[in-house]
């Protein structure tokens, strides 16, 4: 059985999320705790068939010590915005009544004039447990046939097994 390094907690609910919902058994994942930790989980797995999902700006971190990689552009949650929409993602916010504190985060001087995209990573990652949160949800969220290209192809690759 393959070994998924992930970066951190919010990706490896991700992919457990979605494998199940594909019906697939669920997979070992191993967040290593930011993109340098992959050499040191690597070694410890030595032997192991192991894949990584990363965002794109540390891709190399991963790609030095794993055969296949699979980025994120430029991260999990932006996959996630561009496979919801931002209509999407705002109707999770909602369903957690949590769509007002959203609100009132965009109106912030220093968020106002940013992205949509920007507003929605901000709000993901400003309190402490709404990163993973999020990630389960917007992964019970997304359709099947609109699941991220990289996490499509990650969940495809277990199958093969």
């Amino acid at each position: 059985m393959s070994i998924v390094l992930v970066e951190g907690e919010s990706d490896a609910v991700a992919v457990k999320t979605l494998a199940i919902r594909l019906g697939l058994p669920e997979p070992r994942v191993l967040p290593v705790g930011g993109s340098k930790g992959a050499r040191r989980a690597a070694g410890r797995l030595d032997g192991q068939r192991l894949l990584g999902l990363v965002d794109a700006a540390q891709r190399r971190d991963f790609e030095r010590v794993l055969g296949t990689v699979f980025a994120c552009h430029p991260d999990l949650e932006a996959e996630f915005i561009r496979a919801l929409g931002v209509e999407g993602i705002e109707a999770v916010i909602a369903g957690q009544g949590e769509l007002e504190s959203f609100r009132r985060l965009q109106a912030q001087p220093n968020l106002s004039e940013r992205s949509i995209e920007h507003q929605l990573a901000r709000f993901f990652g400003g309190r402490s447990g709404n990163k993973v949160r999020y990630a389960q949800l917007l992964a019970e969220a997304v359709p099947l046939d609109a699941i991220p290209a990289p996490l499509a192809a990650l969940l495809a690759s277990l199958q093969v097994e």
